[in-house]
C-alpha cells in the first residue's frame, strides 16, 4: 500500500468526530468538495470504506472506528508536541479551541481575552458556542468553560468567574396579565421561555433550592432558544418568563423592565471554571489563555 499522508489522517479524524462533512471542513477551513475527495482517496489506498454516509451525517464504520481509536491519540500527541516546540519562537503561536456558553463568553471570557489578544498576533483562538456539555477529548477542543458543578473529576479545573444564580423574570405586563408565581410549582401553569441545549438535544428543565428543598421544574410555553440573550429580549417583550443569569438581568430588574419571581428559590451556585487535560497546560499558546482568564476571587 502506497504511503499514507499524514493529513489525510488528521482530516479523517475531524469528519469522525463532527460527523458531518459541511462542519469539519468549516473546521478545516477547506472547501467540503477537497474534503470529500481526500477521505474517498484515503479509503482507496487502504482499500477500505472509513465512512458511513447518509444525507445528513457521516459515521465511522467498524474499521474506521478502528483507526480513529489508534490514530487519534497519536495525532494529539503530535500536535502537543509540536505546539510545545514553538515555545522556541519569539512569541507564542498555533490554535487554541474553546467550548463555552454564550453567556461565559460575554460576561468573563471575552472582556478578559480581548486586551491580550491584541499583543499575541500569532494565537488563533476559536470560539465554539454551545449552551450544552462537550466532550472536549474526543472532539478536539483544548479546553471548555463550563459551571464548577459540571466540571469532569478527571480535568484541571481552574475559577474564572464568581459564583452567579439563575432568576425566573418577566415583563410588568406579563405577570398583570398571568399573576406572579409565588411557588416553583406554579409555573407549568405559566407560558415560560425555554432552552433547548444542543448537545443533549432536551429542554432545560429550571431547578430551583430552598431552605436545603431541591426542585427541578419542567416547563413549557411559546419560545424555545438555544441563546439566553434571545431569552431576556422575549421577556422583556412581554412574551412570558424567562430563567437566565442574574449578571444579565439585574440592571433590567433595576430599572423596571423586568420584575423577579421566586427570588427565595435561586440560590448561588458555583460560577465558571476553565477545565482542560494536564498535557494541554504545557503549550505556551494554552498558557497565554489560562494567565489571561485566571481569577481567584469568589
Amino acid at each position: 500500500m502506497p504511503r499514507t499522508d499524514f493529513n489525510d489522517l488528521m482530516w479523517f479524524r475531524v469528519v469522525a468526530e463532527e460527523q458531518n462533512f459541511t462542519r469539519a471542513a468549516a473546521r478545516l477551513g477547506v472547501a467540503q468538495s477537497t474534503l470529500s475527495h481526500t477521505i474517498k482517496r484515503l479509503e482507496t489506498r487502504m482499500g477500505i470504506r472509513l465512512l458511513t454516509r447518509t444525507t445528513r451525517n457521516v459515521a465511522p464504520t467498524e474499521a474506521g472506528a478502528r483507526l480513529l481509536a489508534t490514530v487519534a491519540p497519536r495525532l494529539t500527541e503530535i500536535e502537543d508536541q509540536i505546539a510545545t516546540l514553538m515555545e522556541y519562537r519569539d512569541k507564542p503561536s498555533g490554535q487554541v479551541r474553546l467550548t463555552l456558553s454564550d453567556h461565559a463568553l460575554e460576561t468573563v471570557v471575552w472582556p478578559k481575552l480581548r486586551p491580550v489578544l491584541a499583543a499575541y498576533p500569532d494565537i488563533q483562538v476559536e470560539f465554539s458556542i454551545d449552551n450544552g456539555f462537550r466532550n472536549i477529548v474526543e472532539e478536539g477542543f483544548d479546553a471548555g468553560v463550563r459551571l464548577g458543578e459540571s466540571v469532569e473529576k478527571d480535568m484541571i479545573a481552574l475559577r474564572i468567574g464568581p459564583d452567579w444564580r439563575l432568576v425566573a423574570v418577566a415583563s410588568p405586563d406579563y405577570f398583570a396579565a398571568h399573576g406572579l408565581p409565588l411557588h416553583p410549582r406554579d409555573l407549568p401553569r405559566h407560558n415560560c421561555i425555554t432552552l433547548r441545549q444542543n448537545t443533549r438535544g432536551g429542554i432545560y428543565a429550571w431547578e430551583f433550592e430552598k431552605d436545603g428543598q431541591e426542585l427541578v421544574v419542567r416547563v413549557q410555553g411559546q419560545l424555545t432558544f438555544n441563546n439566553t440573550y434571545a431569552m431576556i429580549d422575549a421577556a422583556r417583550a412581554g412574551l412570558g418568563i424567562a430563567f437566565v443569569p442574574n449578571s444579565m438581568a439585574d440592571a433590567l430588574i433595576a430599572s423596571g423592565d423586568l420584575i423577579l419571581a421566586l427570588d427565595d428559590w435561586s440560590p448561588f451556585f458555583d460560577g465558571y471554571f476553565l477545565y482542560y487535560p494536564s498535557r494541554r497546560q504545557n503549550r505556551p499558546a494554552f498558557r497565554v489563555i489560562i494567565d489571561a482568564l485566571r481569577r481567584t476571587e469568589r
